[in-house]
């Protein structure tokens, strides 16, 4: 496995993986990483001759008063993870090397971007969409493998593609989450033993609301009790919704159909995503 941090080192690395033909796959990650992450190394190894991962904390997806300086950091680990992976390439620049001095350009998705994470975090995906353009630019990838778990910014990036006419295949996987259910995330380290032990609270309550979505019980009423139940476990809810898969707008009463369930939930200083598949029924 070899291991670059120069942008001119990354394109000869890259040339020299396209010489032994197929195609190449991308794995973009923030590092500190876990089952889920080698998840997505697994399936870009199924669907690809050659896998790169990117290893980038980056600086424009945080806001200020969030945890860029928090966010966990595990170089040696995560490399030794890879290698296991077998992945081919890791691709670890420096800020500097990602946002050159003099750099003006961003990229401002709309639509799914707008709401949920978008609203809760200003700026957030243009940060998510400008490193990801830049990252398959940089790499010439056929493929990127995103986790499932970040739902949201699988619909951004997806669209940015669309917008864009980037020549890259986007394919999600889904969540892969710990033994009791919580999915995986590198932010799952930063809760005390008692917010670890209570976390499994939120999936448990998105399985409930899903059921009971299912059976076709009126979404207020089940919203209702699903955000009280997470405030009496000591969660701090931002969000629960039912929404249509792509677009992320509400989805419609009445239709039928499959829909996505988002949540965003605070525990402690720690705040965590989920989602769940829900099949509506009428459609």
């Amino acid at each position: 496995m070899r291991v670059v941090r120069d942008l001119a080192e990354l394109r000869q690395a890259v040339r020299e993986l396209r010489g032994t033909g197929g195609r190449l796959g991308l794995v973009p990650t923030m590092g500190a990483l876990h089952q889920g992450h080698l998840a997505l190394v697994a399936a870009a190894r199924a669907a690809c001759r050659s896998v790169v991962a990117s290893i980038f904390v980056n600086p424009l997806q945080f806001g200020p008063g969030e945890d860029l300086a928090l966010y966990p950091r595990d170089q040696a680990g995560d490399l030794a993870k890879l290698a296991a992976a077998r992945c081919d390439l890791v691709w670890m620049p420096d800020v500097s090397v990602m946002y050159p001095p003099g750099g003006a350009t961003r990229i401002e998705v709309a639509g799914p971007a707008e709401g949920f994470e978008g609203k809760a975090r200003p700026g957030h995906f243009r940060g998510v969409a400008t490193v990801c353009a830049k990252l398959f630019l940089q790499t010439g990838a056929d493929l990127a493998v995103f986790g499932e778990k970040d739902w949201q910014q699988l619909q951004v990036i997806r669209r940015m593609v669309l917008d864009l006419d980037l020549p890259i295949t986007i394919q999600g996987h889904p969540t892969v989450r710990e033994p009791d259910g919580l999915a995986c995330s590198s932010r799952n380290l930063r809760l005390s033993r008692e917010e670890r032990a209570r976390a499994r609270h939120l999936p448990d309550t998105l399985l409930g609301v899903a059921g009971r979505f299912a059976a076709g019980e009126p979404a207020g009423p089940v919203v209702a009790q699903a955000l009280a139940s997470l405030r009496e476990s000591g969660f701090e809810p931002d969000y629960l919704a039912l929404v249509e898969p792509a677009s992320l707008q509400p989805w419609p009463d009445g239709q039928g159909g499959e829909a996505r369930l988002l949540a965003a939930a605070k525990l402690g200083s720690v705040r965590l995503l989920d989602n769940m598949a829900v099949r509506i029924p009428g459609g």
